[in-house]
Protein backbone atom coordinates (compact mmCIF):
# COMPACT_ATOMS: atom_id res chain seq x y z
CA UNK A 1 0.00 0.00 0.00
CA UNK A 2 1.17 3.75 -0.67
CA UNK A 3 1.00 5.87 2.09
CA UNK A 4 1.48 9.64 2.72
CA UNK A 5 2.50 10.69 6.42
CA UNK A 6 3.11 14.54 8.03
CA UNK A 7 5.54 15.05 9.65
CA UNK A 8 6.17 18.30 12.01
CA UNK A 9 8.10 19.36 14.97
CA UNK A 10 8.22 22.57 16.90
CA UNK A 11 10.41 21.39 20.46
CA UNK A 12 13.58 20.76 21.17
CA UNK A 13 15.88 21.24 17.89
CA UNK A 14 12.96 20.61 15.78
CA UNK A 15 15.25 19.90 12.66
CA UNK A 16 17.13 17.14 14.87
CA UNK A 17 13.42 15.85 15.72
CA UNK A 18 12.62 15.55 11.69
CA UNK A 19 16.19 14.39 10.99
CA UNK A 20 15.52 11.66 13.13
CA UNK A 21 11.80 10.72 12.38
CA UNK A 22 13.29 10.63 8.53
CA UNK A 23 15.85 8.33 9.33
CA UNK A 24 14.10 5.75 10.95
CA UNK A 25 11.31 5.99 8.27
CA UNK A 26 14.12 5.18 5.43
CA UNK A 27 15.39 2.26 7.56
CA UNK A 28 12.45 0.54 8.78
CA UNK A 29 12.25 -2.67 7.12
CA UNK A 30 8.39 -2.47 6.44
CA UNK A 31 8.93 0.89 4.79
CA UNK A 32 9.82 0.73 1.59
CA UNK A 33 10.88 3.81 -1.51
CA UNK A 34 10.58 5.91 0.95
CA UNK A 35 10.71 10.00 -0.16
CA UNK A 36 10.31 12.74 1.39
CA UNK A 37 9.48 16.76 0.39
CA UNK A 38 11.15 19.70 1.14
CA UNK A 39 10.56 20.94 4.41
CA UNK A 40 8.78 24.56 5.71
CA UNK A 41 8.66 26.66 8.26
CA UNK A 42 4.59 27.23 9.50
CA UNK A 43 2.65 29.23 12.28
CA UNK A 44 1.38 26.95 14.67
CA UNK A 45 -2.51 25.71 14.59
CA UNK A 46 -4.36 26.63 17.61
CA UNK A 47 -3.07 27.96 20.59
CA UNK A 48 -0.20 30.53 19.36
CA UNK A 49 1.94 30.53 22.55
CA UNK A 50 4.24 27.78 21.25
CA UNK A 51 7.48 28.40 18.48
CA UNK A 52 6.53 27.78 15.02
CA UNK A 53 6.65 24.39 13.28
CA UNK A 54 9.00 23.08 10.77
CA UNK A 55 7.32 20.33 8.41
CA UNK A 56 7.64 17.71 5.91
CA UNK A 57 5.56 15.42 4.18
CA UNK A 58 6.88 12.02 4.00
CA UNK A 59 5.49 8.57 0.89
CA UNK A 60 6.33 4.96 1.05
CA UNK A 61 5.13 1.75 0.38
CA UNK A 62 4.09 -0.39 3.15
CA UNK A 63 2.61 -3.99 3.65
CA UNK A 64 1.89 -2.61 7.44
CA UNK A 65 -2.38 -2.47 8.22
CA UNK A 66 -3.24 1.11 8.73
CA UNK A 67 -3.68 0.51 12.59
CA UNK A 68 -0.07 -1.31 12.66
CA UNK A 69 1.36 1.78 10.56
CA UNK A 70 -0.41 3.89 12.97
CA UNK A 71 1.12 1.83 15.81
CA UNK A 72 4.45 2.40 14.14
CA UNK A 73 4.11 6.33 13.84
CA UNK A 74 3.37 6.93 17.53
CA UNK A 75 6.04 4.78 18.97
CA UNK A 76 8.61 6.62 16.56
CA UNK A 77 6.59 9.57 18.37
CA UNK A 78 6.87 8.22 21.90
CA UNK A 79 11.25 7.41 21.14
CA UNK A 80 11.34 10.89 20.44
CA UNK A 81 9.62 12.18 23.83
CA UNK A 82 6.62 12.91 22.35
CA UNK A 83 4.29 14.38 25.31
CA UNK A 84 0.30 15.17 24.49
CA UNK A 85 -0.40 17.58 27.01
CA UNK A 86 -2.95 19.98 25.08
CA UNK A 87 -4.61 19.24 21.94
CA UNK A 88 -2.86 21.30 19.22
CA UNK A 89 -0.07 21.84 21.86
CA UNK A 90 3.57 21.81 20.99
CA UNK A 91 5.79 18.85 20.67
CA UNK A 92 8.96 17.47 19.63
CA UNK A 93 7.81 15.30 16.81
CA UNK A 94 4.36 14.51 15.36
CA UNK A 95 3.33 12.12 12.83
CA UNK A 96 -0.24 12.06 10.90
CA UNK A 97 -1.07 9.36 8.85
CA UNK A 98 -2.36 11.31 5.99
CA UNK A 99 -3.16 8.78 3.42
CA UNK A 100 -3.28 5.06 3.16
CA UNK A 101 -3.93 4.34 -0.53
CA UNK A 102 -7.45 5.63 -1.63
CA UNK A 103 -9.09 3.96 1.57
CA UNK A 104 -10.75 5.49 3.68
CA UNK A 105 -11.10 4.59 7.04
CA UNK A 106 -13.10 5.75 10.38
CA UNK A 107 -12.14 4.01 13.22
CA UNK A 108 -12.04 5.53 17.33
CA UNK A 109 -7.63 5.98 16.85
CA UNK A 110 -7.50 6.60 13.12
CA UNK A 111 -9.25 8.76 10.49
CA UNK A 112 -7.87 8.63 6.69
CA UNK A 113 -7.94 10.52 5.10
CA UNK A 114 -6.29 13.04 7.75
CA UNK A 115 -10.08 15.30 8.79
CA UNK A 116 -8.13 18.31 8.54
CA UNK A 117 -5.15 17.88 5.18
CA UNK A 118 -7.11 19.97 2.98
CA UNK A 119 -7.16 23.12 4.74
CA UNK A 120 -3.70 22.87 5.91
CA UNK A 121 -1.24 24.71 3.66
CA UNK A 122 1.79 23.29 5.84
CA UNK A 123 0.54 19.69 4.81
CA UNK A 124 -0.48 20.17 1.11
CA UNK A 125 2.42 22.29 0.41
CA UNK A 126 4.52 19.90 1.03
CA UNK A 127 2.41 17.09 -0.77
CA UNK A 128 2.86 19.05 -3.60
CA UNK A 129 6.54 18.43 -3.82
CA UNK A 130 5.60 14.71 -4.19
CA UNK A 131 2.46 14.51 -6.07
CA UNK A 132 1.31 17.49 -7.43
CA UNK A 133 -1.24 15.77 -10.03
CA UNK A 134 -2.77 13.53 -7.27
CA UNK A 135 -6.26 13.53 -7.01
CA UNK A 136 -7.38 14.53 -3.46
CA UNK A 137 -11.19 12.98 -2.04
CA UNK A 138 -12.68 16.48 -3.08
CA UNK A 139 -11.87 16.29 -6.43
CA UNK A 140 -8.82 18.44 -6.84
CA UNK A 141 -5.24 17.75 -7.68
CA UNK A 142 -2.94 18.13 -5.07
CA UNK A 143 -1.67 21.44 -6.91
CA UNK A 144 -5.11 22.89 -7.51
CA UNK A 145 -5.86 22.35 -3.04
CA UNK A 146 -2.55 24.53 -3.07
CA UNK A 147 -3.68 27.39 -5.12
CA UNK A 148 -7.17 27.52 -2.86
CA UNK A 149 -4.93 27.82 0.18
CA UNK A 150 -3.32 30.77 1.76
CA UNK A 151 0.31 29.90 2.62
CA UNK A 152 1.72 33.03 2.99
CA UNK A 153 2.94 31.66 6.31
CA UNK A 154 4.69 28.94 4.93
CA UNK A 155 8.96 29.25 5.00
CA UNK A 156 10.83 27.37 2.86
CA UNK A 157 13.32 25.66 4.97
CA UNK A 158 15.47 22.72 3.30
CA UNK A 159 15.02 20.45 0.15
CA UNK A 160 15.17 17.29 1.33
Amino acid sequence: MHAYIGLGSNLENPMAQLDCAISTLKNHDNLHNVRISSIYGSKPVGPQDQPDYINAVATFDTHLSPIDLLDLLQSIEQSQRRVRERHWGPRTLDLDLLLYGQETIALPRLTVPHPFMLERGFVIKPLSDLAPDMLLTNGNTVTEQLQQLDTSDLVFIKEE
